[in-house]
């Protein structure tokens, strides 16, 4: 089993009883924003909602705020690991957590964002918002269970 030699007592997060709580907060927000904005996108997609506007009209609008929204999570997530990076390193949701999270984001930049940006007919792009779907909340359900793993 793999242990890092770290006491999480040294970590300015453990020391101040409003980083951790406020780092959190950002973390919930940055994945707020991206996968809200993500899934805008999606209901386009499958053809629940935003029918006005073409699937790569609002993949444009708002891939600068799912960028933010990514970059807050990037930053915000390795301070979060490091209040006790033991913990986390033998927590299986944590783990599904991560998994989930990497393969969202390669689908993201990959097979969805092309399928957004090409306005692909309904056959392709209903699957393609409904598994972009599926992916990120899955990430949420990993997130949400690591407290309990």
């Amino acid at each position: 089993m793999l242990q890092i030699n770290y006491d999480p007592a040294t970590n300015p997060l453990n020391n101040n009883e409003w980083s951790f709580p406020l780092l959190e907060i950002i973390h919930i927000a940055g994945f707020a924003l991206a996968i809200g904005t993500i899934f805008i996108v999606d209901l386009r997609l499958i053809g629940a909602g935003m029918r006005r506007r073409k699937a790569s009209q609002l993949e444009r609008a708002v891939a600068p705020w799912t960028l933010g929204g990514l970059a807050a999570v990037l930053i915000s997530g390795p301070l979060i690991w490091s209040s006790d990076p033991n913990m986390y390193l033998h927590n299986r949701a944590f783990e599904f957590k991560m998994a989930a999270f990497l393969l969202a984001l390669a689908y993201q930049y990959t097979i969805h964002r092309s399928v957004a940006l090409r306005d692909a007919a309904p056959p392709v792009s209903v699957p393609v918002g409904i598994l972009s779907i599926a992916l990120w909340i899955s990430v949420i359900a990993g997130g949400v269970f690591i407290g309990f793993a």
